[in-house]
């Protein structure tokens, strides 16, 4: 009888206006077997957004409360709203075998790679800072103070990319996406072939 194969951890970064949610959203169009998981957040929801699909929009209070019973297994404070990853979301999805993308901050990532050394981080880096804040601004969702906080954290989070297991750079998002795609289907065939590292 052939053990079950265990669902691996992918987690995705980038900075903000960097691409990663398209880059995302077309990779596991054309994947199975991988779930997403939705992060927590306390900022409002964007246009189109949907609670508990985009992610569980969470007051602050509601936030708090998860948190002081240590059910995150990533939190950080972000572009001044609160973010996290559940620990029970994660748990479950790789209990049955399937694989699970994270679409966190480096902060979070850095606290996964801290608490499960085994997962796979990959950063979605623009094309370039200009680029970026030409996509920041085009979303016409925010004021120039929060603007400016994303393009400075968007700085220390691109100096983090070294820490990363692979850069995928966002000029073009379909490729990108396959080579997201790409990224974790060579993992699938590793485990197939019995390397389990």
């Amino acid at each position: 009888m052939t053990a079950r194969r265990k669902g691996r951890l992918f987690v995705l970064s980038g900075p903000s206006g960097a691409g990663k949610g398209t880059v995302r959203t077309k990779a596991l169009e054309a994947l199975s077997g991988v779930r997403f998981s939705v992060s927590c957040t306390t900022r409002p929801p964007r246009e189109g957004e949907r609670d508990g699909v985009d992610y569980r929009f969470l007051s602050d209070e509601a936030f708090r409360s998860l948190l002081d019973r240590g059910c995150f297994l990533e939190h950080a404070d972000v572009h001044g709203y609160c973010y996290g990853t559940l620990k029970g979301d994660v748990e479950r999805v790789l209990a049955t075998g399937e694989d699970i993308l994270l679409e966190i901050d480096v902060q979070g990532a850095l606290q996964v790679r801290a608490a499960l050394p085994e997962c796979v981080l990959i950063f979605v880096m623009p094309p370039s800072l200009g680029e970026l804040e030409r996509r920041l601004r085009g979303r016409g969702t925010e004021e120039e103070e929060r603007i400016a906080l994303r393009l400075k954290n968007a700085r220390w989070e691109m100096e983090h990319s070294g820490d990363y297991d692979y850069v995928i750079e966002n000029d073009d998002a379909e490729r990108a996406s396959r080579e997201l795609a790409d990224i974790i289907l060579s993992f699938r065939t590793k485990t197939i072939r019995g390397d389990r590292t």
